[in-house]
């Protein structure tokens, strides 16, 4: 089948060319509009949890009164209770346009000390935004953030939307930081590897098409589903890394091709049977670990997912199709402009070279290496034990960002919780201004009061059958302790005939982490379960998917470690320029699960094809290892360099979890073409002889009618001899 597709390809060059084209002109001026379309932060909470619950029945109840923007004021001389201080504040927020402002609440409105701070000399104000969604919200703030300032006083503007507008540029920012450091970098790299202009050019011209095919798959998406903003940056690195990879691999594997055949058209054909059968196999694999993060109901993931899937499958799509015409386009020219001499020497054969060597000497000790790298996996991941689990705060922030400042002012100098307390809702069967009803809200609140942790307990609304009861408490609205004390207050009975829903950002959190614990397992499952059935439709054993996956478990343990100990314990913090918080957001494990597992797989599918190719002729497991690892020891290490260059870019995010995101997979990458692929497999794979090859008789049968291979009648014989093969 591939055959045939490269054939196909080679005698449709032009028309392919031409499609691609027209394709790309479209993406470039639709798909980049996608920016505009992305739905701006949040896409955290769990739908239908009991926080939603609490704040859909308070939005519905008050109206929605969400912090929209938080404007701090402050002055070294004058305090909230001077006349002049007063005015100024009040008569700036009166000018603001009513068609913008739907209300403003301060210090002088509320009559409350919550809103004085630092011994009075400073104060904030809370505005809700006019608009129906956050992205009309982020224009009426456009609208008015030039006219916030009060005569004599600073002000910065912090809060949700001016916080979502700077998580906007900043992603925007770091993509065109990325893309313009990354580009030159890749092709000097490109040319070291190929030596060739022609060569270097192709895997970067893909990865340019494959960026703006995961644009225009983004905007498509965002006309079915909301898909968080944040996806961008991670489409962009899969986009731009797969890309890159893939064209890598199929370009070196054309031109050893070319020296092997006689015809451009052959060389292509077999190009394409080959590396375009692994580009597929592999990038099949990286769409199904992706796709198990559909399986999650937050926003954030899910869209996640779906950017991710479609990224893969465009950047699998241009593989076989764009690359291939452009490599019938040019035929031997692919090595012209070179800058070395070498470039057209034939590739050195299987059985000698560095990386040869490298495999036999781990395969003379095979048992010394497993266990010294199991163990020094083990124990870079040992922080992992110790993780504590947080949300994300403005502390995401880049320092000194204006809503990263009154974050901390608000928890610096105000009193605890002032923007963020427990709120508890409840709905009663009768009006709350009942007797009945009012004394068991009464009773209710004064139960609230008494829970350990609870320094105030106070009704802040009642209207309907519905109130609201907002808690303070002194812990960090982030911690255990203050997740705890959520359970504690969902304990105390409601009132009588009533329901109570207790929701605010520390409910969210408890909901969330539930959320994600209860969907975990079934990720997991659905990851393990798809990438066995796919190794073994594509190499006939069931040993090797084991094998890939326990790798890919020890790789993961040590990144894990590692990631805590950066960004949870705080080591190189000043290095990597962010700021610990003592937490990890729950989400970033699993998006770092799902897109290191199908990277990972990306480069156990590249090794395993060759292996699998040099068994299939010679049948000795050994040779078929050394000679796997000599033909793509050097191509799996430039892929992880070239990769660990493009999320480099990314790893100087000003936003701290996608730094994390960044970093994590630096580390993961650097793993996994090191430790595991040119150490582990080659150890492991002795060890286990011809049972590497082994697969039941039925599933035997099944794969010679159904394996993904070329030759319809090439079964893994060697699985059922006995003896193992020296080294």
């Amino acid at each position: 089948m591939f055959e045939a597709w490269g054939r196909f390809i080679y005698r449709r060059r032009r028309l392919v060319l031409l499609a691609a084209a027209i394709a790309v002109a479209g993406a470039a001026v639709w798909g980049t509009g996608v920016f505009g379309s992305l739905q701006s932060g949040g896409g955290f909470t769990a739908p239908g949890s009991q926080s939603e619950q609490a704040s859909n029945l308070a939005t519905r109840a008050f109206g929605r009164d969400t912090a929209d923007v938080v404007v701090l004021y402050r002055s070294a001389t004058m305090t909230v209770t001077d006349p002049a201080y007063r005015q100024a504040v009040t008569s700036t927020l009166a000018a603001l346009p009513r068609d913008k402002v739907l209300s403003t609440v301060t210090y002088w409105t509320a009559h409350s000390p919550q809103f004085a701070g630092a011994g009075g000399h400073e104060t904030y104000a809370v505005l809700r935004l006019a608009g129906a969604d956050d992205a009309a919200q982020m224009k009426a703030y456009q609208a008015i953030s030039g006219k916030l300032g009060a005569p004599g006083l600073t002000e910065l503007a912090g809060g949700q939307i001016p916080t979502e507008l700077t998580i906007n540029d900043q992603v925007k920012s770091d993509i065109g930081r990325a893309e313009g450091l990354s580009m030159p970098v890749l092709l000097i790299l490109m040319l070291v590897i190929f030596g060739s202009l022609a060569a270097a050019s192709l895997p970067l011209a893909i990865g340019a098409v494959a960026i703006l095919g995961s644009f225009t798959a983004l905007r498509l998406l965002t006309l079915a589903t909301d898909v968080s903003i944040y996806s961008i940056n991670i489409t962009t690195i899969l986009g731009l890394g797969l890309a890159i990879d893939y064209g890598l691999f199929m370009v070196a594997r054309f031109r050893d091709e070319l020296n092997a055949q006689p015809t451009t058209e052959a060389a292509l054909a077999r190009t394409v049977a080959t590396a375009g059968r692994t580009v597929a196999v592999s990038g099949i694999t990286v769409a199904l670990a992706l796709a198990s993060l559909m399986l999650f109901p937050e926003t954030f993931l899910r869209s996640m997912g779906y950017g991710g899937v479609a990224t893969v499958l465009v950047d699998v799509l241009a593989a076989l199709t764009i690359m291939p015409a452009l490599l019938a386009a040019l035929g031997p020219r692919v090595n012209a402009l070179r800058i070395r001499r070498s470039v057209r020497r034939a590739p050195a054969t299987e059985d000698h070279g560095a990386w040869y060597r490298i495999a036999r000497s781990v395969m003379r000790r095979p048992v010394a290496y497993v266990v010294v790298i199991v163990i020094a996996l083990l124990a870079l991941g040992s922080p992992f034990r110790s993780i504590t689990w947080g949300g994300t705060d403005a502390r995401a922030l880049p320092s000194g960002s204006a809503p990263r400042v009154v974050a901390e002012a608000l928890a610096r100098d105000f009193p605890v919780n002032a923007t963020t307390p427990i709120e508890a809702v409840v709905k009663f069967a009768g009006p709350v201004s009942a007797p009945a009803e009012r004394a068991a809200l009464a009773s209710y609140t004064a139960r609230l009061g008494h829970v350990p942790g609870v320094i105030s307990a106070q009704v802040t609304g009642a209207t309907g059958d519905v109130a609201r009861v907002d808690l303070r408490f002194a812990a960090n609205d982030e911690s255990a302790a203050a997740r705890a004390l959520v359970a504690q207050v969902r304990a105390v009975p409601a009132p009588p005939g009533a329901r109570v829903y207790v929701g605010g950002a520390t409910a969210q959190l408890v909901d969330e982490l539930g959320s994600l614990g209860a969907t975990l397992p079934w990720m997991a499952l659905l990851v393990v379960v798809t990438t066995f059935v796919l190794l073994f439709l594509a190499f006939g054993s069931v040993v090797l998917p084991v094998k890939a996956i326990v790798m890919n478990a020890l790789s993961l343990t040590a990144t894990f470690g590692a990631i805590v100990w950066i960004f949870q314990e705080g080591h190189l913090s000043g290095l990597l320029n962010f700021t610990p918080t003592g937490t990890i957001d729950p989400t970033m494990p699993i998006l770092m699960l799902a897109i290191i597992f199908g990277l990972s797989m990306d480069y156990e599918v590249f090794l395993l094809s060759r292996i699998r190719e040099r068994y299939d002729v010679t049948g000795d497991n050994t040779a078929a290892v050394a000679g796997g690892l000599q033909r793509t020891g050097g191509i799996i290490t430039s892929l992880a360099l070239l990769l660990v260059i493009v999320v480099g870019a990314f790893s100087a995010s000003g936003i701290t979890f996608i730094k994390l995101m960044g970093v994590g997979m630096i580390i993961a990458l650097v793993v996994d073409a090191t430790i595991i692929r040119v150490l582990l497999v080659p150890a492991t794979m002795r060890l286990l002889g011809p049972a590497n090859w082994w697969a039941p008789r039925p599933l035997r049968r099944f794969y010679a009618r159904y394996g993904i291979r070329e030759e319809p009648g090439q079964l893994p014989q060697v699985a059922a001899r006995k003896v193992a093969e020296p080294v």
